[in-house]
């Protein structure tokens, strides 16, 4: 009897140092992790502060491949935020001439908000896309506007209706429109007031600048939302 409960005393003390053991394993590997995360951080964070496209490319890597892990922060958040605007809210200029105007930089920070499904990056998309004058930066903040799906009080789809009016009458883009009755697609169901939404379609659907399948897609989508309308 008393050897039994040595034994049943020596298990409960094998497994609290177990427990302990594996406790501290635990704690250490979430500081290392803390650690490299907020190593990255600042590397990310210095590649997109830096003058070099090619280093704000690199870091635009190293964000893909922190949101691919699942892991955000706010100075990713923030980094993004910064590249979205480059060339545009921050520039950098040499004797009068713009050095930092990097769409394609601008681009790919509005695809990687799109992952980051919030409401700050939301607002970032929204500004990006009232301020930017590039068609392929535009776009991929819609695109990425439409697939976070936040449109409180329709203030995504006012956005983009104001974007689609501006492109219609300085620059018409198929690419763009279609992107753009993608979004809507998406955000219908948010919308509380959709007679300005359908004027929207509406008026792409009726211009012949675009292609044929954007004007296709313009009329699918109000047979949609109106239950009216025919395929052209």
């Amino acid at each position: 009897m008393k050897s039994t409960k040595m034994f049943t005393l020596l298990c409960v003390g094998l497994l609290f140092t177990s427990f302990a053991f594996s406790q501290q394993a635990e704690q250490e590997t979430t500081v290392e992790q803390e650690y490299l995360s907020s190593v990255e951080d600042v590397i990310i964070r210095e590649l997109a502060d830096t003058d070099d496209r090619d280093n704000k490319l690199v870091s635009l890597q190293y964000i893909e491949a922190a949101i691919a892990g699942g892991r955000t922060s706010p100075d990713i958040v923030y980094s993004l935020e910064s590249l979205a605007g480059e060339g545009i809210s921050s520039q950098a200029r040499t004797n009068g001439r713009l050095m930092n105007n990097f769409p394609d930089v601008r681009a790919k920070a509005c695809e990687l908000l799109g992952q980051i499904k919030t409401e700050e990056s939301k607002t970032i998309l929204v500004k990006t896309a009232l301020a930017d004058n590039e068609p392929m930066v535009v776009t991929a903040a819609i695109r990425s506007l439409g697939g976070i799906g936040i449109n409180e009080n329709d203030e995504v789809v006012s956005t983009i209706i104001w974007v689609q009016k501006k492109y219609a009458t300085l620059n018409p883009t198929s690419s763009l429109a279609m992107e753009i009755l993608f979004a809507y697609e998406r955000l219908a169901e948010s919308v509380q007031d959709k007679s300005p939404l359908i004027q929207s379609i509406s008026s792409i659907a009726s211009n012949y600048s675009f292609v044929p399948p954007v004007r296709q897609k313009a009329y699918e989508l109000l047979r949609q939302l109106t239950g009216v309308g025919a395929s052209r």
